[in-house]
Order: structure tokens, then sequence, then C-alpha cells
């Protein structure tokens, strides 16, 4: 039987799929609700962390050296929560992923403005999350600087947020609790229905955050199976990020002196610092990366070295490494950790002498401070 022109002409015509219940607005909220936590979470604690990288001139004086352990737990809760992230803006990405293609893309000036937002919103996380992780795991497959390009943008995407928030505030409102129109008898043909979804979700992000973050909650650590980093691994039980290879130093020759300059200026070798009083602080390494782990560190205070030499109890501290480039070959403290009494020039870790990796013949180490100015390969104290 021949079929019609009509006929012929539907079969070529898409069919017109009706919208699934899970990509709808109760659905999105929820997961934008969680969404949101997260990257406040993240971008608070990160904050706290490139302030205490990179301080404002302002602020240097008054950093605190206390807690010890407060860099720590703020840096492990920005890689953790960055990392629970990832699997929440992909459902959240899913959810409303029909309306990122509707046509026409454009309806109005005003549609227009909303879709630039929109764009702006989801170029901003996904390369603000994706470039975090590659982070971790020290991977840069980009021309640009990783840290003030990934600050700048998390300012950005805190503005998109709030731009959203403010946009799509009466459909949020509207759609913030379960007594929501049309968030009830959904269909069993339509597929699985959001609980069973938010469950899922919640299982992902739980099993993300238990395989990672036992790099820096230590307790967790046999079950850290997919971060870069494990607690324990590494040189004396220490993991390392920048080898003694990696920064141009193979070897520490017998000649090595510290030089302490200030108002009365002095050197000492390192058997005439060894012969100084030493002192023992448990401290944590915790690195950007966003591993950390405790460590017994002996050595002698930085505030007896700069005391020597006639520093001003409040002067701050230019601190300069043997290694010869790297953006943090050149540190300084302000006089808050310089002053510290858990503040070292550290000479061992765990009860045995530094390795090369870990900064042979000496290293600086202090409360409540990044890891990568934690200088290794110290040669010289500078009173500022």
């Amino acid at each position: 039987m021949e079929t019609s022109p009509r006929r012929r002409l539907h079969r070529l015509l898409p069919v017109p799929v009706p919208s699934a219940p899970l990509h709808d607005a109760r659905t999105a909220t929820v997961v934008g609700r969680w969404l949101g936590l997260t990257v406040g979470l993240c971008f608070a604690t990160g904050l706290l962390s490139h302030v205490l990288q990179h301080p404002p001139h302002w602020l240097v004086d008054h950093l605190p050296s206390r807690p010890a352990w407060g860099y720590r737990l703020t840096q492990g809760l920005h890689v953790a929560s960055g990392t629970a992230a990832l699997p929440l803006l992909l459902a959240k990405l899913w959810t409303v992923y029909p309306k990122l293609f509707v046509w026409p893309p454009v309806r109005s000036a005003r549609h227009a403005l909303e879709r630039i937002s929109v764009a702006v919103l989801v170029a901003s996380a996904v390369f603000e999350l994706l470039s975090g992780l590659l982070n971790i795991v020290q991977w840069y497959p980009w021309p640009f600087p990783f840290v003030p390009v990934h600050f700048a943008v998390g300012w950005l995407l805190v503005g998109a947020v709030l731009l959203h928030i403010a946009v799509k505030w009466p459909q949020i409102s509207d759609h913030w609790t379960r007594n929501a129109p049309g968030t009830r008898g959904l269909p069993a043909e339509d597929g699985p229905d959001r609980r069973s979804l938010l469950a899922g979700l919640g299982a992902a992000v739980g099993a993300v955050t238990l395989t990672t973050v036992g790099q820096s909650f230590t307790p967790l650590g046999k079950l850290d199976l997919l971060a870069p980093r494990h607690p324990g691994h590494g040189p004396q039980g220490l993991p390392v990020n920048r080898t003694a290879r990696a920064a141009g130093i193979t070897t520490v020759g017998p000649d090595w002196r510290l030089t302490v300059v200030g108002p009365r200026p002095y050197d000492l070798s390192l058997a005439a610092l060894r012969a100084l009083p030493q002192h023992e602080v448990h401290l944590p390494l915790a690195c950007v990366e966003g591993w950390s782990v405790s460590a017994r560190w002996t050595g002698v205070r930085v505030r007896d070295l700069l005391q020597h030499a006639g520093a001003h109890p409040h002067a701050r501290v230019r601190v300069v490494s043997l290694e010869r480039h790297g953006a943090y070959r050149v540190t300084e403290m302000g006089p808050t950790y310089a002053a510290d009494p858990l503040t070292l020039l550290a000479l061992r870790l765990n009860g045995q002498e530094l390795s090369l990796d870990h900064g042979h013949p000496a290293r600086l180490i202090a409360p409540n401070r990044p890891g990568v100015l934690q200088t290794k390969w110290v040669t010289r104290l500078e009173v500022l």
C-alpha cells in the first residue's frame, strides 16, 4: 500500500519527546541547593588559603599563627568541598540541560542577558572545579599561571551565582519546599523518581569524599584510594610535592652555611647550628593540594636566631632557599610567625636528619602556614 505524502512527511519530522519529570524546577532547586553549599564553602576556604599564601601588604603583620592546625583544616575543607562539588555540578547540568538548548536561543533582550549570565555561570563553574582538580594532581595543561587565574575566576563564579539566584529567585522560592507544584505523583513510566536520583547523587558525593578526604583527614587514610597523595607515603613518612632533583639541588656540600642578616649579622655552619638549643614541635605539613600529615620536627627556634642578630621583636623575616628557580624560593614571614615558639628552622624530621627531598640541611616549619611557604633548603634569613 502506498504511503500518503502527509504520512511520509510525519516520519521525517522529529517527534517531540515529553519532558522528563526529573528535568524540572524542583529537582534543579534541590541539587542547586547542595551545589551552592559546597561552592560557598569551597570559595570561603579558598579565599583564606589565598590570603595566607599571598597576603596584601597591610595584612602581613596580622596573619595569625594559631591555631597551629588552622590551615590544615581550611585547606582540607577547600579541596574536599571542591571535589564533592564535581558530581553535584554534573547532576545540576543534567537536570537543566534541556533548557540550555531551547530554540530560538534568544527571544528578547532580557532573555539574551539571562542566557549570557547562565553561560558565564556554567563556564566559570566548569573551569574552576576542573582546574582545581588538575592542580591537585599538579598537571597544568594551560599557558597561564594557575593561582591568579583560579582566584579571579572564583570571584567571577561567585558573582555569577549571586546574579543567577537574584534572577531566578521567584522560581527558586516556588520550588524550595516539597509541597511545590508538580512534585507529587510522578508516573512510574517516566523513569526513576526524585528520591532515587537524590539518594544516588548523595551516594556519589559520599563515595568521592570518602576516597579522597583521607589525604588530609588521616583517620580515613586507608580509604584514600583516589587522591594523588597518601598519608605516610614518601621519604621519612611524608609525601613530597617538589623533590630536590626537580628543584635542581643534587647535593649540599660541607661548606653550607646559614647566613642571618640583621643589625648584628652572622653565619653558622651546620655543626654550629646543631650545637644550639634544639626544640621539638609536633606540627602538620599542610599542602595547598589538600594533603596534610603531622610530624615531629626538631630544630632551632627562628625567634632565637633573629634575636641573636639584634632583630626587633615585631620584625618581618625573608627566608631564602638554595633553590635557584621556583615561585616560592624566597618567602616572607610576618612577626606573628617569626616570634611564635613553634616556628623552627628544622634539622630533623621524626627523629631523623632531614633527607634532601625534605630540605636538608635545614627547612622552615611554622604553624598555620601553607606548605609552599615552609621553605626547604634554607640558606639565608633576612630581618626586614
